[in-house]
């Protein structure tokens, strides 16, 4: 098996020889391999050779840049939303594959986190999302998608905990925006004062 090359330095020479000379004094007989690397990882200061590959690790991950996120569409994220009312309710099942896949991240969204739901409390929840009276069709495609878990018997679901992806996150939070209470405009405002 190949293993990662890890590197190692000292920030003093002379005390990593002084720690090594201490650690090899105590040991009886020459050291193993993996004796060796707790010693060397001692001397550099981690508490073990796991303590200072797991630095090691973490700073090679902090060190690679994560790749930007693609740009959003946002022709396509309009059409999108056009499924949705104003209110934020789907009126219509989507003919092409990928817009149900966005719409159903819509549903996934708006059902709690991490609660065990019956079949009637998912089923009541999903007809209050959308108009077009098909509430047994979004459960199926929730958990035919992966965005949803049912027991085998189909009397308990819960939602899995999993990040949108971007469009789908653009397209929750435009739809969030869009449903929410306008406040009064300064006209409305004023005849609510006299």
């Amino acid at each position: 098996m190949s293993r990662s090359p890890l590197p190692f330095a000292a920030n003093d020479i002379a005390g990593l020889a002084r720690a090594l000379e201490r650690q090899l004094g105590a040991h009886d007989g020459p050291p193993g391999h993996v004796e060796m690397l707790n010693m060397l990882a001692r001397a550099g200061g981690f508490a073990n050779y796991q303590h200072f590959r797991a630095q090691a690790e973490a700073l090679d991950r902090l060190a690679t840049p994560t790749p930007p996120a693609p740009p959003i569409d946002t022709a396509r994220l309009t059409r999108i939303a056009g499924y949705f009312d104003g209110e934020g309710k789907l009126m219509r099942w989507p003919g092409k594959a990928n817009h149900r896949v966005d719409c159903l991240w819509v549903m996934w969204s708006r059902l709690p986190a991490r609660l065990v739901m019956h079949e009637r409390e998912i089923n009541r929840r999903l007809r209050d999302e959308h108009r077009f009276g098909d509430h047994a069709l979004l459960r199926r495609e929730l958990v035919d998608g992966g965005l949803m878990w049912r027991t085998l018997d189909g009397t308990e679901y819960r939602r899995i905990e999993s990040p949108p992806p971007p469009e789908a996150l653009a397209l929750i939070r435009l739809l969030a925006r869009r449903a929410a209470p306008q406040g009064p405009s300064p006209t409305q405002g004023e005849e609510a004062s006299r």
